[in-house]
């Protein structure tokens, strides 16, 4: 039996369940998900004596056994897995662990299951858009291929430049050729570590004269799409909005943004060769670590950047029209008709204190992908069979209960989320998602039952 479904692999957990959680000491079922790098069980942590802040040592016995199970899961090569517990007074446990399958995201911080992957491979349609062509697009009138040169020389006298058959090399790797202004930064100094030597100051020098944390060329990429992964529930909300005089094109990722250095808070640097309308070929941008799509202008060539340091964070969003993504709630949108328009790409509905809202004023609308409606805000969930472009849907159990039993769940989807409240037994939503995953033929979600004994609480008679 694997390590993950042995008993003894959950046996701490489950004693620390018992102990730190009334609910499971009563003999209720509890649930929580853990991962290679997090978790998230439902335990009271002890609080701290008075006068000090909570210590490791607080939480230890949380922390070996989650340890347990994590090594569990890298040895089985599992990235993570929900799970339920109900522990009787007697001792007697029965576990259930839920999962994995390929068709499912990891949940959130939530042992429910993610998005369900309907179609193999497929992406949101923010992550398969193509940078638009911007005819005459040019350098900015800042570049200058010889100041930069002699400005970053005079900056680094001793640093170890890269010969044309590494930059050769770097290109053959990157597929792309690098632009002029990156070659004279990288033949200055091909920023790799063992050339430093003892200089222990060196990189703080290539910092100061460049203006961020400058990748080797060894390191240098390219800042596609595939550089900036993001799962469903959160990709499918976003939409590409690039206004016409915008200087960045507001994509997740471009084939022509070749990132070179960070600014020291894990935002990346990059040279555009696919700039907006607004822009220049060579312009300098950053990609915030913050955003899943869009980048801001910081320079119009590595000459400025250089010379002048990087301006703040300019970028435009979205511009006077309505927008692609409407949150309709009490505080956002005021319904669905306000919501209402041809560019409308995302519709998502949260929560709302009047009457329930119909979907009708965004049927046949040309560009709507995405729908997420919070539980209890439809008027007729039947309505989602006439929005026939959709490719992404959230929605509360009782919802796809009535899609799944009219036979109305839209066949365009690519993805769709079981979204219930936050306490509901995952149980039946993991049920409900095979469900769903059955329609298209997808891997389920595994259920394995472990059974055990933990003896009586300490102090009981046995």
């Amino acid at each position: 039996m694997p390590p993950l479904h042995d008993f003894t692999t959950w046996e701490p957990l489950l004693r620390v369940l018992r102990d730190g959680n009334e609910r499971a000491a009563a003999g209720h079922q509890v649930a929580g998900q853990i991962s290679r790098g997090s978790w998230s069980v439902p335990v009271r942590r002890r609080a701290p004596k008075a006068g000090r802040a909570s210590q490791v040592e607080d939480m230890q016995d949380e922390f070996d056994a989650v340890r347990r199970i994590q090594d569990a899961l890298t040895d089985t090569g599992i990235d993570g897995v929900s799970f339920t517990a109900a522990i009787a007074p007697t001792g007697t446990a029965v576990l259930r662990l839920l999962g994995p399958s390929p068709a499912v995201e990891s949940g959130v911080g939530s042992p429910h299951p993610g998005s369900l992957l309907l179609v193999e491979g497929a992406l949101p349609e923010p992550w398969r858009r193509l940078p638009a062509p911007v005819p005459g697009a040019a350098p900015a009138p800042t570049a200058d291929l010889e100041l930069l040169e002699r400005e970053l020389r005079e900056r680094m006298p001793r640093a170890v430049g890269a010969t044309d058959e590494e930059i050769a090399a770097a290109e053959k790797r990157l597929g792309v050729a690098l632009p002029d202004e990156l070659k004279v930064l990288y033949r200055v100094t091909r920023a790799r570590r063992q050339d430093h030597g003892d200089d222990h100051a060196a990189a703080e020098r290539e910092y100061d004269a460049v203006g961020c944390e400058l990748f080797s060329l060894d390191d240098l990429y390219v800042a596609d799409v595939a550089s900036r992964p993001c799962p469903w529930r959160f990709a499918a909300k976003e939409a590409v909005v690039t206004p016409p005089d915008a200087a960045v094109q507001g994509l997740v990722g471009s084939p022509g943004w070749i990132a070179f250095g960070d600014n020291g808070g894990g935002d990346r640097l990059a040279v555009d060769l696919t700039p907006g309308p607004g822009g220049h070929v060579g312009q300098i941008i950053m990609l915030s670590h913050e955003e899943n799509i869009g980048a801001g202008l910081i320079a119009d060539s590595l000459t400025e950047l250089v010379l002048r340091g990087p301006r703040q964070d300019r970028r435009r969003r979205a511009d006077d029209g309505p927008p692609a993504v409407a949150h309709v709630n009490f505080r956002g949108v005021p319904g669905v008709e306000a919501a209402a328009h041809p560019g409308l790409e995302v519709l998502s509905i949260g929560i709302w204190h009047d009457e329930p809202l119909s979907l009708a004023p965004v049927v046949g609308l040309p560009r709507l992908r995405t729908l997420a409606a919070y539980p209890g805000t439809l008027a007729d969930p039947l309505e989602i069979s006439r929005l026939t472009g959709l490719e992404y849907l959230r929605l509360c159990p009782e919802d796809w209960r009535v899609l799944l039993d009219a036979g109305a769940v839209p066949r365009t989807l690519l993805a769709a989320s079981v979204e219930p409240r936050h306490d509901a037994d995952p149980l039946p939503v993991v049920d409900l998602a095979n469900e769903i995953l059955a329609f298209w033929n997808r891997p389920q979600i595994i259920r394995t039952r472990v059974e055990g004994d933990l003896g009586p609480i300490s102090g009981e008679p046995g």
